[in-house]
């Protein structure tokens, strides 16, 4: 495991394209004037050592020299032993709904990428709170399991799309019934779920699944998503859309929000139903909630003693500068007596 203590050095590696068009111009100059005055073969005659190949060369070990030299600022440092640590937090898993009709632009940009918003913006609230994510459809598949890392759960979760799901409707009675499966800390008291939909395809028996798991001790909150007028599915090709989906009679299907569907489900396990159109409502409810939750201690395991791996950048940089220094733009005697640049011998 590695981490990078400063990180914003990288924005020095922006010099290297400029160094590069700036020898690129010296070289076309140089060229040039020496067009004016002598012809190529003379210039062959009067400098039999001189050698582009071998100033390109060395203005590639500068280069490099300056870019190991750059990583060195930034400073890597390697994680060399794992231990546990004891942390106090509450568990915390997101249902996302990922269905055909979570693309509807109702909202913007879509019901989709807003309930990503929202995911994303209760994970930074969160402390050392185990999360977890689960996708659903017409199937419920674990995304990522739960963890402590924050921004791992960030990093999966903006690769959900529907597309990750075989087939479509809502099955969030699956996703419940995998929920359950994520609480693997029988002494925590303090287990939430918290279902992001627009509520569409209901499922008879769900009344039953919340039950089932509210009395495992989980909590379940259901955010919706969507406006009640509704709007179009699109149907997207490459990135863009190319139309809309329609029923058997060629209408034009419009997904509204199921507001009704969602509060049930929450009031069903002692939870709560919250707008989540607007961003900041779901993400103040759930802070809010978690804040206030008693924090139950766990264990989990992570890197310590970092150590600094700075110096072989910076020797393998000084290297490099050296050869550069030390490289001479001549051709030497003995490279020149194997025609290692295939120039042609002065006659």
């Amino acid at each position: 495991m590695y981490k990078l203590e400063e990180p914003i050095y990288f924005y020095l590696f922006s010099i290297i394209p400029v160094m590069v068009l700036i020898f690129l111009l010296v070289l076309w100059w140089k060229k040039k004037t020496q067009n004016k005055f002598i012809t190529g073969e003379l210039l062959a005659r009067l400098a039999p050592n001189s050698s582009t190949f071998k100033s390109v060369l060395k203005f590639v070990f500068l280069l490099l020299g300056l870019s190991f030299l750059i990583v060195a600022l930034v400073n890597p440092k390697m994680g060399t032993k794992l231990q546990t640590v004891k942390r106090e937090g509450v568990d915390v898993i997101f249902a996302l709904d990922v269905s055909k009709s979570m693309l509807a632009k109702d909202i913007a940009p879509n019901r989709l990428e807003k309930s990503k918003q929202i995911i994303s913006k209760i994970v930074d609230k969160l402390g050392s709170d185990r999360v977890g994510i689960i996708i659903y459809a017409g199937n419920a598949y674990p995304l990522l399991p739960i963890t402590t890392d924050h921004a791992a759960a960030k990093m999966f979760l903006q690769n959900a799309n529907p597309d990750m799901v075989s087939s479509q409707g809502t099955a969030i009675n699956e996703a419940l019934d995998l929920a359950r499966t994520y609480y693997n800390n029988e002494e925590q008291t303090n287990k939430y779920l918290i279902i992001i939909s627009d509520g569409e395809d209901h499922q008879e028996e769900t009344k039953q699944k919340v039950q089932d798991i509210s009395n495992e001790g989980v909590k379940v909150y259901t955010i919706g998503v969507g406006t009640e007028k509704g709007g179009p599915i699109p149907i997207e090709l490459n990135g863009g859309n190319i139309g809309y989906k329609k029923n058997r009679q060629g209408e034009t299907v419009i997904t509204q929000r199921k507001p009704e569907i969602l509060q049930e489900i929450a009031s069903g396990s002692n939870g709560e139903y919250i707008d989540g159109n607007k961003t900041e409502l779901p993400v103040k409810a759930i802070e809010k909630v978690i804040t206030n939750a008693q924090k139950s201690e766990f264990e989990t395991k992570q890197f310590s003693d970092y150590k600094d791996q700075f110096q072989w950048f910076v020797g393998i940089g000084i290297l490099f500068l050296l050869i550069d220094i030390f490289f001479f733009e001549r051709k030497t005697k003995w490279i020149k007596k194997v025609n290692l640049f295939n120039d042609k011998e002065s006659k």
